[in-house]
């Protein structure tokens, strides 16, 4: 806890003349409390901004089961430059008399803002999550379905088809884990998610989960057990917390793909070639799982946030900016940054620079192509990470979408097979990591690394994508014919390989050839598509494959 001087206020915590309605108490605590607080809090994302101060902007109240309350604070972060941001604050008062009570000896230091004297009562001001009566209002709240009428609007708590009867009363943790958002566990069975950082409008997360649960009844999914939302007239829906079951799990799908890689792994320098054939199975299953999610989201009669939608211009000049200016950037930076390059990764940025007219006509057929395939909502941000590995069989988890897009963009509908792109990249990523960053292989060359992870991804990529397109079957609504499909799964891949160029040229230098290679295979289906088309352009240069073969470009 920070060293401040205790917040005195004349008005009591909790009786006929609440401290809420004493604005000179959130006054000081906005301007003494919180900006020491709340920089020490792994969720607040303001830390590295010039902040120009904090303030409470709403306060929602909570009555307690004891008869005490708790406030559900909303309060604002500004900056010299930028746009604010809002926080959900939660604070209990924890009294000297209570202590005992409510088990202040086990609230950590992270939990605890500052001492403060009430109405002559004395005590200290705790993140309320850390207090087992706020943990249980919000439960019970939730599995009664209540709405809190507040002084801006009301709390409504939304009960899902994951929360079981007599399930109401359940002993309670906070998970310790530090993220972006606080974790709570109800009866080893809940994980209720409060969420931190506030948009204004509905969480993408909970929209995708209840919808599966709730519409769909997807089963491979931590199933969605309710969700607390912030409702007031004439403003969106802003979303504060969602319930979902606990999922038991051996490990995430990264770590279950690498140790499947660690048998190839020891067999390469060997000159083996050797994949166990579960590994192929729990590739099959996955891209089942992938194609069953992905049908599960397909609802024609679903309301207008969920419904499919053909592909408009509006959506494809939106993609279209977005990847000109992302593929802009990425070109400065690899000019800015080629002499770091290792030399596999210098020929390989060297085709990618001179690819760009070929890139150019690509993204240009993409704006004009007919295109009969359905765009729905999709997962977002779909890798090996965001599925985990529970004995048998799958659960796909996070559904917020790319974290640096923002909620609006989260929930615009893509092809399903931008989700594909994201695993298929995340194979890729998984093999050339452990083959290139391996002491087992520190003796062979780059170039043999490449030929071997090449191997390897391929036989994967191909078995994923054959089990997912075997559960839509032909025809189906989402895609026209394969050729729609090859040619929309290239677009999504060239996004998300560029996309990743720029993380690993910032931070991860020997690890730019993964994205470039990705990037490199791409352009190399499009020269394909150009000839079978009989699209060759004499003004469009060719793929100059051979630089690969070169000791330099």
């Amino acid at each position: 806890m920070p060293t401040i001087q205790p917040i005195i206020s004349p008005t009591a915590w909790s009786s006929s003349h609440t401290i809420a309605s004493n604005p000179d108490f959130w006054k000081a605590l906005a301007q003494t409390v919180l900006p020491s607080y709340v920089n020490t809090c792994r969720w607040f994302a303001g830390k590295a901004r010039s902040q120009t101060g904090f303030s409470v902007q709403t306060i929602h109240t909570l009555p307690l089961e004891d008869g005490d309350v708790a406030y559900l604070l909303i309060i604002e972060a500004t900056y010299t430059d930028g746009a604010p941001e809002s926080y959900q604050l939660p604070l209990s008062f924890i009294t000297d008399a209570i202590a005992d009570r409510v088990a202040l000896a086990d609230i950590p230091d992270k939990g605890r803002l500052a001492k403060a004297r009430l109405a002559g009562e004395a005590g200290i001001l705790v993140d309320a999550i850390y207090d087992e009566r706020f943990r249980h209002t919000l439960f019970t709240n939730i599995y009664q379905n209540q709405a809190l009428q507040q002084p801006d609007g009301q709390l409504l708590f939304n009960k899902g088809k994951g929360l079981e009867d007599g399930d109401n009363r359940l002993p309670s943790r906070v998970l310790p884990v530090d993220s972006s958002n606080s974790a709570m566990v109800f009866g080893e069975k809940y994980f209720l998610k409060l969420y931190r950082k506030l948009f204004r409008e509905t969480n993408p997360e909970v929209d995708m989960v209840a919808f599966l649960t709730d519409e769909s009844n997807f089963p491979h999914i931590p199933a969605f057990g309710g969700s607390i939302v912030w409702q007031r007239d004439n403003s969106p829906d802003i979303t504060l917390g969602m319930v979902q079951r606990m999922v038991p799990n051996e490990k995430d799908s990264w770590m279950q793909t690498g140790d499947y890689l660690n048998d190839f792994l020891y067999a390469v320098p060997q000159r083996l070639f050797a994949i166990r054939e579960d590994v192929f199975e729990k590739v099959e299953l996955l891209g089942r799982r992938t194609g069953e999610m992905h049908c599960a989201l397909y609802k024609p009669d679903a309301d207008a946030s969920f419904a499919p939608e053909p592909f408009t211009d509006e959506y494809r000049e939106f993609l279209i900016k977005r990847f000109e200016d992302l593929l802009e950037r990425r070109y400065a930076l690899l000019i800015d940054n080629y002499t770091k390059l290792d030399p596999l990764a210098q020929r390989l940025a060297w085709i990618f620079m001179e690819a760009r007219e070929m890139i150019e006509a690509f993204i240009d057929d993409f704006r004009k192509r007919p295109l009969d395939s359905l765009r729905i909502r999709i997962h977002g941000d779909y890798h090996l990470g965001q599925v985990l590995a529970t004995g048998n069989d799958f659960v796909m988890i996070d559904f917020e979408g790319e974290p640096e897009s923002s909620i609006s963009e989260r929930k615009i509908k893509h092809s399903p097979l931008k989700d594909v792109a994201g695993m298929i990249r995340s194979y890729h990523y998984a093999v050339s990591a452990k083959l290139f960053n391996s002491v087992e292989t520190d003796g062979l060359t780059s170039e043999h690394l490449q030929r071997v992870s090449d191997r390897w991804f391929y036989l994967i990529r191909d078995t994923f994508m054959n089990a997912y397109l075997d559960v839509f079957g032909t025809p189906h609504a989402l895609f026209k014919n394969n050729y729609e499909i090859n040619f929309l799964l290239l677009v999504y891949l060239l996004e998300k390989a560029v996309y990743e160029l720029g993380y690993e040229i910032s931070y991860r230098p020997s690890w730019v050839k993964i994205p470039l290679r990705g990037i490199f295979d791409v352009i190399r289906e499009i020269e394909k598509i150009r000839l079978s088309n009989g699209d060759y352009v004499p003004e469009v240069p060719m793929l100059q494959t051979a630089l690969l073969n070169s000791q330099r470009p």
